[in-house]
């Protein structure tokens, strides 16, 4: 698919081929470092959630469900990371107009490692954004946490 070219599954739902430079949303760290900081971030939350959910298990005291959201938003936090770190090494540049981005191409990526961007493709009539399945992991997992399991962060 060549950049933002959408295939139709439902009149509600479309598979829209996107690459989001930033984070949720699009928002971006600017300046040279902003996309090495945002991975950092990424790294390090990813990280501390693995501790985290390691101390919760070794402690015994832990509803299950809060362990499926905290699973979720590190599965797709590290998703995210893995799609940002590689991507732009083993693809070249998309275009809109232009062709389609190889895999592998001969001379190499459009971007260093832990600088390319994140693959957005499922498009919802009732949320704008595009998301990947990675965010929705993350925003399902937030969402089951404040709606189910906020005291156990108190």
């Amino acid at each position: 698919m060549s950049l933002n070219d959408k295939i139709t599954i439902f009149d509600w739902f479309k598979i829209q081929f996107v690459e989001n430079e930033g984070m949720a949303f699009g928002k971006v760290i600017p300046g040279i470092y902003g996309k090495l900081i945002l991975t950092l971030f990424r790294m390090i939350v990813v990280g501390w959630g693995i501790f985290y959910v390691n101390k919760l298990i070794k402690e015994k005291q832990f509803p299950t469900g809060l362990l499926i959201c905290l699973g979720l938003i590190i599965g797709g936090a590290l998703g995210n990371i893995i799609d940002s770190a590689f991507y732009g090494v083993i693809f070249n540049a998309s275009d809109y107009a232009g062709p389609v981005a190889q895999f592998l191409p001969e001379e190499g990526g459009y971007a260093p490692f832990l600088y390319g961007k994140v693959v957005d493709m499922f498009s919802v009539t009732f949320f704008p954004p595009i998301f990947n399945i990675a965010d929705a992991g993350i925003s399902v997992g937030i969402f089951m946490i404040l709606l189910f399991y906020r005291k156990a962060f108190n």
